[in-house]
């Protein structure tokens, strides 16, 4: 029976000993944003600084050595101060990051973004280490503006990331390994409206330009032509400067939707004034008149009404 029962013991002991040895480590992780700036559409790029202070017993994660920053084009650490007083190890650090991000422009320039960020430890997986959030306090600097932005939202969290590779170790059965990761996401939003005219007033000009030829005496049926014709190459010319800006997209977005709606009017004005044409050369020259006063207006308000609404639609 004593036998028996030291079995017991010792099987206990041994299976909580095995069982704390595959507990993973804890990180408590914090972050502190200082600056956000260069937003570059083109590049798909933007620079963040900030603080991050690491809090945790295993001296072999040696994070100023094995940080990783996924997604980041470069990090440049500024400075860094480790401290390892009373059994553990706590580790300052200020980081300048460029990320690449992907953007979403389908409702430029009334988008919303989402800024992502994300550490890791590139030596150690999640069966090792694994990160807790600290939570405490602010996470940004709200002193600082990110101009022509403004940040709605900031959310920090910790996951798991998936690798479908072994990184060669031959120990691993399955080509799957997992490292534990801590995250933060920050949503901003455009202050829109001062980009939009500066961007669309071109465009809006020439609509009006080429809508004016309505008012203009059948006579001069030259001049309507050659004011249509014109502003359909300033509309044209107004969409290649928008697109230079922006990175290429597969999806139809609320630039090409203004663009073409008015690439679309004018070429209605166009085909509206050959008509009128043709009616003064059957000398119906008071029905053309007419003519040209309610397709005018008709016109307007359909314009007008599909800009609304899109740009509403884009701005919700």
């Amino acid at each position: 029976m004593k036998h028996t029962l030291l079995l017991v013991v010792g099987l206990i002991f041994t299976t909580s000993i095995f069982a704390q040895k595959n507990v993973p480590d804890t990180v408590s992780t914090g972050i502190y944003i200082t600056s956000i700036h260069d937003i570059d559409f083109k590049q798909k790029e933007y620079t963040i600084k900030f603080w991050l202070w690491l809090k945790y017993k295993n001296k072999d994660f040696d994070f100023l050595q094995n940080l990783e920053v996924p997604q980041a084009k470069s990090v440049d650490k500024s400075f860094s101060t480790i401290d390892t007083s009373n059994g553990r190890v706590y580790i300052l650090m200020k980081l300048d990051c460029v990320m690449k991000d992907s953007w979403k422009i389908n409702n430029f320039p009334f988008d919303r973004q989402k800024l992502r960020l994300s550490i890791e430890n590139s030596q150690f997986d999640s069966k090792s280490l694994v990160f807790v959030a600290d939570t405490l306090g602010k996470h940004f600097d709200p002193r600082f503006t990110l101009r022509g932005w403004t940040i709605d939202s900031f959310d920090i969290s910790t996951g798991i990331k998936a690798y479908e590779t072994t990184f060669g170790d031959e120990s691993v059965d399955t080509p799957h390994t997992e490292y534990s990761t801590f995250k933060v996401k920050v949503g901003i939003k455009r202050d829109a409206m001062g980009l939009f005219w500066k961007m669309f007033l071109g465009m809006y000009v020439a609509f009006l330009i080429a809508y004016v030829c309505f008012y203009i005496h059948a006579d001069g049926i030259d001049s309507r032509f050659g004011l249509s014709v014109g502003a359909l190459f300033a509309v044209i010319g107004n969409k290649y400067i928008i697109d230079s800006s922006l990175p290429e997209s597969v999806s139809f977005t609320l630039v090409d939707t203004l663009h073409g709606i008015t690439l679309l009017f004018i070429l209605l004005v166009v085909s509206a004034t050959a008509l009128s044409l043709k009616m003064v050369k059957k000398n119906k020259i008071n029905q053309a008149h007419k003519f040209d006063i309610t397709t005018a207006q008709i016109l307007l308000f359909i314009y007008v009404a599909l800009n609304m609404y899109f740009i509403l639609q884009a701005n919700g």
